[in-house]
């Protein structure tokens, strides 16, 4: 029975032949400037501000006397992005939601939450009823 060879693991010899080495030569167009390569490892822009005033309306009427925060008067955005502001929302309440006839509802009296979402993705929320 023959024995294997076994392949030392401690770093031992470099590579004897560098596979990129000849692609200085090869004609290649020059990469990026190095200002244009740190640029692109910041942080993406802020989002826009002033988006338009939203409404945040506390409401437990024809819910069975459960509390629900409805946001309202989304102008100029679709419904994906209600989507993925109501899903925030949830996760930061820690509770459930959903987006019904253009409005956003949260289960809970969760206003202050929903405000401080709302105002990071650059809407300005108005607490409006009781």
């Amino acid at each position: 029975m023959s024995r294997k060879q076994r392949l030392p693991t401690d770093g031992g010899q470099s590579l004897t032949q560098n596979p990129f080495a000849n692609l200085d030569n090869a004609g290649l167009p020059p990469g990026p400037p190095e200002s244009a390569v740190d640029a692109s490892k910041q942080p993406a822009a802020a989002p826009r501000k002033n988006r338009g005033r939203v409404d945040i309306i506390r409401q437990t009427a024809h819910r069975g006397g459960k509390t629900v925060t409805v946001v309202t008067g989304f102008v100029g955005i679709g419904l994906p992005e209600k989507e993925s502001l109501a899903k925030a929302m949830q996760k930061a309440c820690g509770s459930g939601g959903t987006v019904k006839d253009g409005c956003i509802e949260i289960q809970g009296d969760r206003r202050d939450v929903a405000a401080r979402i709302l105002t990071e993705a650059g809407f300005r929320p108005v607490f409006a009823g009781g």
